[in-house]
């Protein structure tokens, strides 16, 4: 993939959480990104209707407890995208 903005070198390998429009949170390692795509591996893609938990603790907790990986690619439209954020810089505070 190509044409990606400088801005997603530094996110390239890392973990990261990716906050979508939909009630879908995706957290995984971010492979590559395109101008149409985000391509994370390892990831957990989680629908915030099946618990009880907000977007927000579920976050804190992953990144305390570690990705729940129940998917091994995930392909995920930027115009879904909301946000993007390192894992390493989500904080409980």
């Amino acid at each position: 993939m190509t044409d990606r903005s400088a801005l997603l070198d530094d996110y390239l390998g890392r973990p990261v959480v990716v906050d979508l429009t939909s009630p879908f949170v995706c957290i995984g390692t971010l492979a590559e990104a395109d101008s149409a795509f985000l391509d994370l591996r390892d990831a957990d893609l989680h629908d915030l209707r099946d618990g009880r938990s907000t977007r927000e603790i579920y976050v804190v907790d992953t990144a305390r407890l570690g990705i729940r990986r129940n998917r091994a690619r995930v392909l995920i439209r930027l115009d879904e995208v909301v946000a993007l954020t390192l894992l390493e810089d989500v904080s409980e505070a």
